[in-house]
């Protein structure tokens, strides 16, 4: 057998396999009315860990067997049927609709049945299975079109598509940053602006700042989850700052104030627009790197075909996982100077230890991870050496 018709089936027979072991476990899980619940911190931070290892491997296996395998054929045989300009939308949305139905067992699993074993959820399946069925709409209608302009751009420019793509994806990102908190994310959760005494106290925080007039937003975050969470979304008119049911009905208000400081820091240092330009810089180099790296003949013999485009997305998945220390590192120093900001913004730095450690217990957070995982996975510090650091500024 060749190397390649090898490595095709065994990749489809990892991505089928680990399925179908989810779905037997899925069934048994069905039957259990009453998950028992653990708040095993170190277990679950063991969990999480492997299965995110595990996700990352699987995806890059099974995306580039299927690329290689027949069934990848099949569908880009089957999208042959369709106007050219249309092949890749058919292509890129049947594939993402594939994709979010043969996970489905693994997400139930991992993402539902894993956090109510932990105590980390009181959401109902049903509940559970709409959300999942909204994001796999959600995902098969961004597939649909950026599919579309990707397979447009290599078309009709087969040796410029890599800058032509590019200069797309700065108005991309941007549309992106102001469509998914106006009509994404309510199609989820319920927002409502905070009000009463920590609305008062949080204005006047942002007031200080020159951006009092931002949107402040309580979420039902406690629909999904117990963890406790605040963060920033969109730009411009559209920039909120986000703050979950579960940080504001649990926390004290200075730790509150702790947290949303932390996340006005991210407004105020524009770290969206930062988090814009490394994706252009990122989106770029592996346009240019998927180019360079199919072959000729491949280009000549998919050159109308969607299946040229899977190749080149593959190409780019396995590429930026080269980068991902370089991504994960520039991400922890955002978090960091966004501490740095609370602390300056609050001047209390106990109130934002005292929230970290709260939020470790509450979200049951891996506190000190490997040093490994940090590097290859962490867009955030360790909550150990955060916490630590805040109480060292306390005893200054």
């Amino acid at each position: 057998m060749k190397p390649e018709k090898f490595f095709t089936a065994f990749g489809m027979g990892v991505g089928a396999g680990y399925a179908l072991v989810r779905a037997a476990e899925a069934a048994r899980a069905l039957g259990d009315a009453s998950p028992a619940a653990s708040r095993d911190a170190k277990s679950y931070a063991r969990v999480r860990r492997s299965l995110e290892v595990a996700a990352t491997l699987r995806s890059l296996i099974a995306t580039s067997a299927f690329g290689g395998g027949p069934a990848g054929a099949a569908l880009d045989r089957a999208s042959g049927r369709v106007p050219a300009a249309l092949r890749p939308a058919l292509f890129g949305g049947v594939f993402s609709l594939a994709v979010a139905l043969g996970e489905l067992p693994v997400a139930f699993m991992e993402e539902y049945a894993l956090e109510r074993r932990y105590g980390l959820t009181d959401q109902t399946r049903a509940s559970w299975l709409s959300d999942y069925a909204k994001s796999a709409m959600v995902a098969t209608v961004m597939a649909s079109f950026v599919a579309t302009l990707f397979g447009a751009a290599v078309r009709r420019a087969p040796r410029r598509w890599p800058w032509i793509a590019s200069a797309g994806v700065f108005p991309l990102f941007v549309f992106g940053n102001l469509i998914v908190p106006l009509y994404v994310m309510p199609l989820f959760n319920a927002f409502t602006p905070v009000e009463g005494a920590l609305e008062k106290r949080l204005r006047a925080l942002a007031g200080r700042y020159g951006v009092g007039d931002a949107a402040i937003l309580r979420m039902d975050m406690s629909r999904q989850t117990r963890k406790a969470n605040a963060f920033v979304t969109g730009i411009g008119a559209t920039h909120r700052i986000v703050v979950g049911d579960t940080l504001a009905d649990a926390f004290p208000e200075d730790e509150t104030e702790f947290v949303v400081a932390h996340e006005l820091g991210h407004y105020i240092h524009r770290d969206t627009w930062r988090l814009i330009g490394l994706g252009q810089i990122l989106a770029t180099t592996l346009f240019v790197v998927a180019d360079r790296a199919v072959s000729a003949h491949d280009r000549e013999t998919l050159r109308d075909s969607p299946l040229l485009l899977l190749r080149m997305y593959v190409v780019m998945l396995l590429a930026s996982q080269a980068l991902r220390p370089l991504l994960f590192a520039f991400s922890r120093s955002r978090e960091c100077a966004a501490d740095r900001f609370a602390v300056a913004a609050t001047r209390n730095p106990t109130a934002g230890a005292a929230a970290f450690a709260r939020l470790r217990e509450q979200n049951l957070a891996d506190d000190d991870p490997p040093r490994w995982y940090e590097i290859l996975f962490g867009s955030h510090p360790s909550l150990r050496a955060r916490i630590a650091a805040l109480e060292n500024l306390d005893k200054e």
